[in-house]
């Protein structure tokens, strides 16, 4: 089998390199002899990251995918004598043109108010309509579609899509709204991604791990994405998450392990929370009390520490992935559904506030009470991690279906 995978990166935002990871996984435990081409918009990095030997790293960075791929796809289809010739130039357009199927894991694509991202996510399963490579679209937010251009554009590439996996119920809605029959309800793939006892080595050899000796630290996930918001508003985004750190570690005595979920090298912001987190870090009241990891680590490295939490505040998407995949209770800061729908699947929406706006002293009553009500929240989350799982797993049998034609 070969199949070919966009939208996500080794490196950048560890969420969706833990789709990535979690794809690779379980495709090539299934098919032992799958060649996976992963089409990467950081390809340099992921390169250099990539472990798995039967992965190929290919070069989508956005300019290139826009025009040499999908002008080598369109190239592709209406010259038939030239394609061996483009295959060989553009080997993205080979990779995709000789896949049983192209994977889109996309994490959130055609949602209203993201309309300067439209362009990349029609772009990123263009080429594979141009060489008639079917599409799974892995599970992931979408809508909902109510702009002209959003509306527009989804009613023209999502039903030509073999199959959409929803990552939850509002998805779902959206999806059904729009008239589609090709969709199925899921799980985002990331609830699969296994951490094994060198993951958690290297996790403890990256960090003090005696940090989390005590049992009572307080996971904080802070966001680029809502600190560009926030400021676009006129607000202190650091000075606001700073004041949270500063309640948990000043009037709590609680520690503080201070998460950056998505990370590249320098001070370039986007996908990158590393330099949000330095300045939230300069301003907390007492620093020796907040574990900041400065640098990358991997997604599993990152779960494991996050599992090591006895609460958690998540802004970032997939932190929140892990934080309730290892059964910690989690008060999330959100701007999208796609928060609030992965929450309904363990009956815990209760504890999704919008990130916009929440007064401090709104934060402080959640996670009083998140911290009074944890050992239920705890007992709840384990026992339907099982079931969330077990959802997100049958998107493999989805992508098999497809890419055998079954």
């Amino acid at each position: 089998m070969k199949v070919a995978i966009i939208g996500s990166a080794l490196s950048g935002n560890k969420g969706a390199a833990a789709m990535l990871e979690s794809a690779v996984h379980h495709l090539t435990e299934r098919h032992p002899d799958v060649q996976i081409s992963h089409l990467s918009m950081y390809p340099r990095s992921d390169a250099a990251l990539n472990r798995h030997a039967n992965v190929t790293v290919l070069d989508a960075s956005p300019l290139r995918l826009g025009v040499l791929i999908n002008g080598g796809a369109l190239a592709w289809r209406v010259l038939p004598f030239a394609r061996e010739g483009i295959e060989s130039g553009v080997p993205e357009v080979g990779a995709i043109a000789q896949a049983d199927v192209l994977l889109d894991q996309g994490g959130i694509t055609f949602v209203d108010g993201r309309t300067k991202f439209l362009v990349y996510n029609v772009a990123s399963v263009l080429p594979a309509l141009f060489v008639r490579t079917p599409v799974v679209k892995c599970a992931q937010a979408l809508g909902p579609f109510t702009s002209f251009a959003n509306r527009v554009l989804a009613k023209q590439i999502l039903p030509r899509m073999a199959a959409i996996v929803s990552r939850g119920a509002v998805t779902q809605d959206h999806l059904d709204g729009l008239g589609l029959r090709n969709s199925v309800a899921g799980a985002d793939l990331a609830f699969t991604l296994d951490v094994t006892e060198a993951d958690a080595e290297a996790a403890d050899a990256a960090v003090d791990a005696s940090f989390f000796a005590g049992g009572n630290v307080v996971g904080v996930s802070p966001s680029q994405v809502l600190r560009a918001a926030a400021e676009g508003r006129g607000e202190d985004y650091v000075g606001q998450v700073a004041r949270q750190i500063n309640y948990l570690t000043e009037e709590l005595g609680r520690p503080v392990y201070l998460v950056a979920h998505s990370t590249r090298p320098g001070e370039k912001t986007h996908n990158n929370d590393l330099p949000v987190c330095r300045l939230i870090h300069e301003r907390v009241a007492s620093p020796h009390m907040v574990l900041f990891p400065d640098g990358e680590l991997t997604s599993q490295q990152l779960r494991s520490l996050i599992g090591r939490c006895d609460l958690f505040v998540a802004s970032r998407f997939h932190a929140m992935v892990s934080s309730l995949a290892t059964g910690v209770p989690t008060l999330v800061l959100g701007w999208s559904h796609k928060y609030r729908e992965v929450l309904d699947m363990f009956g815990l929406a209760e504890w999704s506030l919008p990130a916009d706006g929440v007064a401090h002293s709104t934060f402080v009553a959640r996670v009083s009470e998140l911290d009074a009500r944890k050992t239920d929240v705890r007992e709840t989350l384990t026992e339907r991690f099982p079931a969330v799982r077990a959802k997100a797993m049958e998107q493999l049998d989805v992508i098999d279906r497809v890419a055998t034609g079954a």
